[in-house]
């Protein structure tokens, strides 16, 4: 099982290029199976979870080849319907394929995904979408099978407790591109990564409109082809560099950064102290810890700000003189690595789903262990600032949404080195 063993205090200084996104690939290679013909995917990110979504689709009897950050998928052998749990468990977004079985099969057997680290995670809105286009569904033995005898346009909403939900808006959406009629979908999420996927359909040839709307009208077709797509930067990375740069008391220039994507992560760094600079040849982030102010935080669907960032904003604030206060309303649960950053030193108290943090003068480093794959991240912005040696464990988590981190860190000046021994991991957490 691999491990971090950083080297804390050192300022983050240099440029550093951010990967394709990873939430914006997941959804792109399921739609893929709607074609019929092959795909060719661009700035596709070399992670575990894009890995692992490969081998599903393979299980479904497509082709799929990756090389260099390109990813051709050929869907002509997509037969089989079912998604068994040992690849579903692995991470959620496997759930994506029941849209396209749905879709192009007209059946589906998928595994239900679970429990996982940050909390329940039901797919209750995945299936009402599907049952309203005309899905019979039932719940066998751990398995959401699927029998659609005629998919049909309908009108229903897709937002939940916790307002709107990409998996859902996305998966919903690839079933009803080749319903008969129309689909109107309320409460729609507009998060990027959902945007990026209709654009890529369109692309295909489905029609749809309302795109960054909360209504999504879509005009059903009889079929899709395979087309050529680049994958837009990933939003989070890019604000995990961010949060990198300014809990190091760092200078670095972030390439690709897709900054219309990250209002409110920068509206936060801004309103600690800390400066975000675009610019010609990338985007300037620096500042001074010793300089910032506490804040508060609600994470929120898109626009608000992310729940993805609450992990890293959190080991930050954990440094800021001053009380500042993180609610989160999408996972209330999603709170794991508080205890850990705790053990390096922080003060942070945790509370029905809101986190209330004294900053402190400085983390001292430990071994502390990764919950899930922001909380991993977490851990790395704090043992960047802390002092001495900090070990993060499991960091298969990382590896899940970050490509490479610890060399992108390294070549801006971190002490980060990467250990791996015999022992066996754990098996992943099922998140997306």
């Amino acid at each position: 099982m691999d491990r971090f063993v950083i080297e804390g205090g050192t300022p983050l200084r240099g440029r550093v290029s951010i990967s394709g996104s990873k939430n914006a690939t997941l959804p792109l290679m399921a739609a893929a199976l709607l074609a019929d013909t092959p795909t060719t995917l661009h700035n596709v990110p070399d992670l575990r979870d894009t890995q692992t979504m490969a081998e599903v689709l393979r299980h479904l009897g497509v082709e799929v080849t990756f090389q260099d950050h390109t990813m051709v998928i050929d869907p002509r052998g997509f037969t089989n319907h079912e998604a068994p749990y040992d690849m579903v468990r692995k991470m959620r977004a496997s759930v994506y394929v029941m849209g396209p079985m749905i879709a192009r099969l007209r059946r589906a057997k998928v595994s239900l995904p679970g429990g996982c680290a940050i909390g329940p995670r039901p797919i209750d809105l995945h299936l009402k979408g599907f049952s309203a286009l005309g899905a019979v569904l039932d719940i066998e033995h751990g398995y959401v099978v699927a029998e659609v005898p005629d998919l049909k346009g309908a009108e229903f909403s897709l937002s939940g407790a916790a307002g709107s939900s990409v998996g859902a808006t996305c998966n919903v959406l690839m079933a009803a591109v080749l319903a008969k009629g129309e689909t109107v979908i309320h409460g729609a999420a507009r998060e990027p990564e959902v945007l990026e996927l209709i654009s890529f359909l369109k692309k295909m040839g489905a029609q749809i409109e309302g795109a960054g709307e909360r209504v999504l009208k879509i005009r059903g077709v009889s079929g899709l082809s395979g087309t050529e797509h680049t994958i837009v930067a990933d939003r989070i990375e890019a604000g995990t560099f961010m949060v990198a740069a300014a809990i190091t008391s760092g200078d670095i220039i972030i390439e690709n950064a897709p900054l219309d994507h990250l209002d409110a992560v920068i509206s936060k760094i801004h309103e600690i102290g800390a400066r975000v600079e675009p610019g010609d040849n990338g985007t300037r982030v620096y500042g001074v810890l010793e300089r910032y102010s506490p804040t508060n935080i609600q994470t929120w669907t898109y626009p608000g700000f992310p729940t993805d960032m609450q992990a890293q904003f959190m080991a930050l604030l954990s440094l800021v003189p001053g009380t500042s206060i993180i609610r989160e309303t999408i996972y209330v649960d999603r709170f794991l690595h508080a205890a850990e950053l705790n053990r390096m030193g922080a003060n942070i108290q945790v509370l029905n789903g809101m986190a209330t943090i004294q900053g402190v003068p400085k983390l001292s480093g430990a071994p502390v262990m990764a919950s899930d794959l922001r909380a991993s991240a977490a851990l790395v912005l704090a043992g960047l600032a802390a002092e001495g040696t900090t070990i993060v464990n499991r960091v298969y988590h990382i590896d899940r949404g970050y490509e490479a981190i610890e060399k992108k860190l390294s070549a801006l000046g971190a002490r980060v080195l990467r250990i791996s021994d015999d022992e066996p991991e754990d098996p992943p957490a099922t998140e997306t």
